[in-house]
């Protein structure tokens, strides 16, 4: 007696799904790494339309539904920022850009849950700006 074989996701429509949206999932989490964005435009694939349509159809996850699988919210905000030509080729020309991106990820991991650090360097900087 034979056994049936079990379901590929060639085979099985959902796995398939599954496979798809967790691939998905897994690029979209890499766009949260401005290093990342910086390597795509140096290789001139933010340029292609094949790949901005793709952005485009990805945007899917800033749904409610989707959005709650997103551990890095960043890649949220730079999948909407790729959106615009600008962006992207602010990324190509300027590794500054690329670090000024990745010090503003890092200042916003180290203060988002202690909003007295926040207040602190705002009212040192208002100090600094009055003594001049």
């Amino acid at each position: 007696m034979a056994t049936p074989a079990p379901a590929t996701p060639s085979t099985d429509p959902e796995a398939a799904n599954r496979a798809r949206f967790e691939l998905e999932l897994e690029f979209v989490q890499a766009l949260a790494n401005p290093f990342y964005l910086h390597s795509l435009a140096q290789q001139n694939i933010l340029e292609q339309p094949t790949f901005i349509n793709f952005l485009k159809y990805l945007l899917y996850f800033k749904e409610k539904d989707c959005a709650r699988f997103i551990h890095y919210p960043h890649a949220l905000h730079h999948l909407e920022l790729l959106q615009h030509a600008q962006f992207r080729t602010a990324m190509k020309k300027d590794e500054m850009f690329r670090e000024y991106l990745n010090q503003q990820q890092f200042e916003h991991w180290r203060t988002w849950k202690d909003p007295a650090k926040l207040n602190a360097n705002s009212e040192s900087e208002d100090m600094q700006k009055q003594q001049e």
